[in-house]
C-alpha cells in the first residue's frame, strides 16, 4: 500500500489543553457528552473520569466497573429519553447507564444466569435496544440484547453469531430502516452483521467475513446521504481491512505497510488507534508510532486496492509511548488522545476536506489546485484560533 503526503498537511507540536489521570492507569477510551469528556482507566483504577472541556480539569469520576472497564460509548438517547448519556461494560457482567448528577448507574444490565464478562456494548440509534458482547464460557459466546427501560432481565440472545470471545459491537446509524442491524467482531476471526430483532438465533447473522486472525476493532463507514457504505475492521496483528456492507472483502493490508519518507518528514506506523467515519470527512484512520506520536491518514476511495492513503494531520512530541484512545470531535475541531502516560491530551484539528487528497503516485499535482487547498486551510486554521479564544473568553466569563 502506498501513503502520500498531503498537500495540505498539518503538523501540530503543542497541545491545545493536557490533563493526567489520578493514578498510574492507561487511558482505555475517550467519548464526549455535553460539555464533558469521558475516559475510562485501566488497572488498578477502572474508573471512568470526567472532563472539562474547555480547560480538561477533572470534574468528577464515576466507579467503572470491578475487574476492568471493557468499553465506553456516548450515546444520543436511552430509554425513551432524548438526552446524551455514558454508557460501559466491564468484566464484572455488567452494562452500566451513568447519571452525571449523582456519579452512579441510572440503569444497570446483567445476565440471569452464571456471571460472564461483558467486553463490548452498544446502544441503537432509537435508544430502545443495549447490546453487549460476551467471553467465551465453556462452549459459548453471546450477543445480549436488553431493553433499558426493563433492564432485570435480556430480552434475547445470540449464541451462534462466534464461536469466541466478542470483542467488538456497533449498531448501524446509518437509517431508520437499518438501526437495529449489529456489526460485531470476535476473537474466532470473524465479522458479522446481525438482525437484533430477530428471536430465532439461527437465522439472525445476515451476513460473515472471515479474517482469520482476533478481531479487534470494527466500526460501519457511512456515505454522506445517510446509506450504510461499509465496514472497517482491524484485527490484533495489526492488519487493516475494508467490507462492503453486506461483508465483501474490498482491502486488507497491515496498516504497518504505509509510510512516508521524504526530506522533509519520515512518518511510520506501528500501530491502528481508531477509525472515525463521518458524513461529512469520510473515514478517518487514527495510527500511532511507539514514541506517542499520532497521525491521520485517509483514502479517496477505499475501495481501490491500488489508490494511495494520503497522511493529512500529524500530531507530535507529548505523548511517551503507546496511544491507547483516540476522539475526533469535528464540532469542536478538536482531537483527544489519551495513553499508557495516563495522559489526556486536546489537540487543534483543522477541519478536514470532503474528500481525501489525492495525488498520482508518478506525478505531481496541479499548482493552482494546491495553491487554492493551502490557501482554504490558512483561513480554516485563522477562524478554529479565533473560535478558540473566543470560547477560553466566554469561559473565564462563566466562571
Amino acid at each position: 500500500m502506498s501513503l502520500v503526503e498531503s498537500p495540505t498537511i498539518i503538523d501540530q507540536t503543542g497541545p491545545l489543553q493536557s490533563s493526567s489521570l489520578p493514578c498510574d492507569a492507561y487511558v482505555l477510551a475517550i467519548a464526549v457528552v455535553g460539555s464533558y469528556y469521558v475516559a475510562s482507566a485501566s488497572l488498578p483504577s477502572h474508573k471512568i473520569f470526567c472532563f472539562d472541556r474547555p480547560s480538561l480539569r477533572i470534574s468528577q469520576s464515576f466507579e467503572g466497573h470491578a475487574g476492568g472497564t471493557t468499553s465506553l460509548r456516548a450515546v444520543d438517547s436511552l430509554a425513551g429519553i432524548n438526552q446524551r448519556a455514558i454508557i460501559s461494560s466491564g468484566k464484572d457482567g455488567v452494562v452500566r447507564v451513568w447519571d452525571d448528577r449523582t456519579g452512579a448507574a441510572a440503569i444497570e444490565m446483567s445476565f440471569e444466569g452464571k456471571q460472564r464478562a461483558l467486553l463490548s456494548c452498544d446502544v441503537s440509534s432509537d435508544g430502545l435496544t443495549v447490546a453487549a458482547g460476551t467471553e467465551l464460557q465453556q462452549d459459548d459466546a453471546l450477543v445480549l440484547y436488553w431493553d433499558p427501560r426493563h433492564p432485570s432481565a435480556p430480552l434475547r440472545k445470540h449464541t451462534s453469531t462466534h464461536a469466541d470471545d466478542i470483542t467488538t459491537v456497533n449498531f448501524s446509524r446509518s437509517s431508520e430502516r437499518s438501526r437495529n442491524l449489529l456489526l460485531s467482531g470476535s476473537t474466532d476471526g470473524l465479522v458479522s452483521i446481525s438482525n437484533a430483532e430477530e428471536s430465532d438465533e439461527d437465522e439472525a447473522v445476515l451476513h460473515v467475513g472471515n479474517l482469520g486472525s482476533s478481531i479487534s476493532q470494527t466500526g460501519w463507514i457511512g456515505a454522506g446521504d445517510g446509506t450504510r457504505k461499509g465496514v472497517w475492521a482491524a484485527t490484533d496483528m495489526e492488519t487493516f481491512s475494508l467490507w462492503s456492507d453486506e461483508l465483501d472483502l474490498n482491502n486488507d493490508f497491515d496498516i504497518r505497510g504505509p509510510s512516508v519518507h521524504t526530506q522533509a518528514r519520515t512518518w511510520v506506523t506501528d500501530y491502528l488507534i481508531g477509525c472515525h467515519a463521518s458524513d461529512d470527512s469520510g473515514l478517518s484512520v487514527l495510527v500511532g508510532s511507539n514514541e506517542g506520536d499520532i497521525a491521520l491518514l485517509r483514502n479517496a476511495d477505499f475501495h481501490d486496492r491500488t489508490s494511495p492513503w494520503s497522511l493529512e494531520r500529524v500530531w507530535t512530541g507529548h505523548h511517551k509511548g503507546v496511544v491507547r484512545s483516540a476522539l475526533l470531535d469535528e464540532r469542536a475541531n478538536v482531537l483527544l488522545t489519551g495513553g499508557e502516560d495516563a495522559v489526556v491530551l486536546a489537540w487543534s484539528c483543522a477541519p478536514l476536506p470532503k474528500e481525501a487528497s489525492g495525488m498520482a503516485i508518478d506525478g505531481d499535482p496541479d499548482s493552482s489546485v494546491l495553491a487554492k487547498r493551502a490557501h482554504d486551510e490558512d483561513i480554516e486554521m485563522e477562524n478554529y484560533h479565533h473560535d478558540d479564544k473566543r470560547a477560553r473568553y466566554l469561559c473565564r466569563e462563566e466562571s
